[in-house]
């Protein structure tokens, strides 16, 4: 029925009347959000206790509502769902809510009708150039001309060409954890400046990630997130605070129109596809950027606070996320939501997988205790329309609840934080490490063996995001994090790095070479070792942030990929490019391509070894090890070498008796200087002897071609 008496309804805001052929109708519960129909636009959205809700539509971002549409509890609301259809309307047309109800505090209510909310399924956000977010915060304050609006968008009208998710193999993945707006974002990045820092951007780039090897991007969040939610001063420039679940990040976009994110976003994921690089996104399903009880009213505040959050109290929200709030993720609105979200990515924008923050967060029920079985983890695994998706766990949260090893699911990969910090023991010449190094080489079977799963269950990485980049790993041995004004007290203390010598830049060629060796060592760990392998957005060429381990504020060179390193260390990209391409079986021969090099150490005789044959030297203060891996049905023998002592050590070679005497071949040796720290499979020289010097503080890498 329509709203309004004598069909000229009026608004509030501007006194105007419509024609009759442009008045809403009921509309429909289903699907929530705003669906492009024949004829106009239905809007949808979920609030049990509000008492009314109006839909407001706008035509600048920053003036005050053009139309405003009470929306009728006897017509326009079934169940908890309150509807609308609108004539007339299109895709770019801007919207948001006003919800009306109770503010009572021991009930969890939270309703404020002078603020503006975002529609929990919008697929897109605009925000305006006076956005404000302390404006969100101020009870009774009317932020209509500074809040954020959603966006009507049709997903259905753009042109994929065929494009589709990739669904490769973990086991063929070399996955690339890469910030959008940092990638590109530097003016020696070559790019127009209108397209730095954007998904645009990001395409022009693409040459530069199919040269390297890798076959995935993990994108640092790239959902609507506010920008503001920082400490004066400062930017959010890492993205974990999220008010959108389903809309792209507008600021990542090089197009001015208001369906450009959408568009642009759709056109990346569609050019990284042809290139053969899946898409995984970080997700951030645990928390949003309303804060705590002094935060802004963005959205699900001020539609049904004590259904998205989890509360103590009624007042206050339970912070397990060290953020502020905590949502509700198995409460029966929010996993339809999650799921519902992650289906959108999959089905709509092609990507190819999720790399889940704090994702223990999943498992906790509406009073914060963790669950055996909790129904949105389920719900995500065994959702059809999802099958193939590449789901990763960062396995635990803020409130000490730590998962890794026994996550729930069974397709679930998980962030191998114990591999990060194992290597990076050993390789600064801890005691007690050389066991823990076996295992994490070997996929983590004393953390994963129970479950019985591949070995690619394990992503395995010595940096991320969050934390030292790999050159800072070597060079400092404290953080420097005092830009960020919060006297150096933020930011992980138990970084286990050390600076080879002298803290921070140095002009000592020995400590630059010995620098140089540990991050081969690094990355050769990680590329060689059983599980899928992660690396750093600009690892490749010795990134620094100055130690600053926790830029999450630093929108500037700091953060951002300085391209001018990719000559100044061009032997650590030779080096990485090499070993990407050995691990995944590139340009070799065709009976072998169906599987990679860590396939073929899986199925191996393994055997270890220390500085003699047979004789693996386990003991606390041991700093060496060695391993090899025979592999008869491919013909292949491997060695490798690791020593994390401070002295050059001899490795006797085993016997190549009952193979006809077939030489050793080294392919890698991290002690010596490029081009001969690794060469192509190919031309690799043939060891003289059956000892091979390992240099302080070095790997090798030895193969041997087995005869018929």
């Amino acid at each position: 029925m329509p709203i309004g008496s004598d069909n000229k309804p009026t608004t509030p805001n501007s006194g105007r009347s419509f024609p009759k052929q442009t008045l809403p109708t009921t509309g429909r519960s289903a699907p929530l959000g705003a669906s492009v129909e024949e004829g106009g636009v239905n809007f949808s959205i979920y609030s049990r206790d509000a008492s009314r809700i109006d839909l407001l539509l706008f035509d600048p971002e920053d003036a005050p509502p053009s139309r405003v549409i009470p929306l009728d509890p006897s017509a326009n609301r079934t169940y908890h769902y309150w509807h609308v259809f609108v004539p007339g309307l299109q895709p770019g047309q801007l919207y948001g809510y006003r919800a009306h109800g109770p503010f009572d505090l021991s009930q969890g209510l939270r309703f404020d009708a002078s603020k503006v909310l975002l529609d929990p399924y919008g697929r897109g956000v605009a925000v305006p150039t006076g956005y404000n977010r302390d404006a969100a915060a101020r009870f009774g304050y009317d932020n209509a001309t500074t809040a954020m609006k959603s966006v009507v968008v049709d997903p259905h009208t753009y042109d994929w060409e065929g494009d589709a998710p990739l669904h490769r193999l973990s086991s063929q993945s070399v996955i690339y954890e890469m910030h959008v707006g940092g990638f590109t974002r530097h003016s020696n990045s070559g790019l127009p400046p209108n397209t730095r820092g954007t998904f645009a951007g990001l395409i022009e780039k693409i040459p530069y990630l199919r040269d390297l090897g890798i076959t995935a991007v993990e994108l640092l969040p790239v959902f609507q997130f506010d920008a503001q939610d920082c400490p004066p001063g400062r930017v959010n420039y890492w993205g974990y605070q999220p008010v959108s679940f389903f809309a792209p990040h507008s600021a990542y976009s090089s197009r001015q129109d208001r369906l450009g994110p959408v568009a642009e976003f759709r056109d990346m994921v569609k050019a990284l596809h042809r290139a053969g690089i899946e898409v995984i996104l970080d997700v951030v399903y645990n928390h949003t950027s309303e804060g705590d009880h002094l935060g802004p009213t963005l959205s699900l505040r001020g539609l049904d606070n004590n259904a998205y959050y989890i509360l103590e109290g009624g007042s206050r929200y339970a912070n397990f996320t060290g953020t502020g709030n905590t949502l509700n993720g198995n409460h029966a609105i929010v996993r339809r939501m999650i799921v519902d979200s992650l289906r959108y990515w999959v089905e709509e924008m092609h990507v190819d997988g999720f790399r889940f923050d704090l994702a223990s967060i999943l498992t906790r029920d509406s009073s914060g205790h963790s669950m055996a079985n909790p129904p949105v983890l389920w719900d995500i695994e065994t959702d059809p329309a999802m099958a193939g998706t590449k789901f990763i766990a960062e396995a635990w949260d803020a409130a000490g609840l730590y998962q890794v090893g026994s996550f729930i699911g069974d397709s679930w990969k998980e962030w191998n934080g114990r591999f990060r910090d194992d290597i990076r023991s050993f390789f600064r010449s801890e005691d007690g490490t050389v066991t823990r190094l076996a295992d994490r080489f070997l996929g983590s079977p004393e953390v994963y063996g129970h479950k019985n799963r591949e070995a690619e269950q394990s992503v395995n990485f010595v940096t991320c995001h969050d934390g030292f980049t790999l050159n800072d790993l070597v060079s400092y041995e404290r953080k420097y994090n005092e830009v960020n004004g919060e006297n150096n007290r933020d930011g992980g203390d138990d970084n286990r790095s050390w600076n080879c010598g002298a803290e921070g830049p140095t002009d000592d060629p020995a400590i630059e070479k010995l620098r140089n060796r540990q991050v081969k060592n690094f990355l050769t760990v990680t590329l060689l070792a059983l599980g899928v392998p992660m690396v750093l957005m600009g690892d490749e060429v010795r990134r620094t942030q100055g130690g600053n381990n926790n830029a999450y504020s630093q929108d500037n060179e700091i953060s951002w990929f300085d391209w001018k390193l990719l000559e100044k260390h061009a032997d650590v990209h030779r080096f990485l490019k090499l070993l990407i391409a050995r691990r995944l079986l590139r340009d070799v021969e065709a009976e072998v391509e169906r599987k990679n090099l860590q396939q073929f150490l899986f199925d191996a005789n393994k055997s270890w070894h220390g500085v003699r044959v047979g004789q693996p030297d386990w003991s606390p203060s041991s700093h060496s090890l060695a391993f090899t891996a025979e592999i008869p049905k491919e013909k292949l023998m491997f060695y490798i070498a690791f020593n994390s002592y401070w002295e050059d050590l001899e490795f006797e070679l085993p016997s190549m008796e009952q193979w006809l005497n077939v030489p050793w071949r080294r392919w890698i040796d991290t002690g010596l200087d490029s081009p001969a720290d690794i060469v192509d499979w190919h031309i690799a020289a043939s060891v003289p002897n059956l000892k091979y010097p390992v240099a302080s503080r070095s790997m090798v890498v030895l193969f041997a071609r087995l005869p018929d």
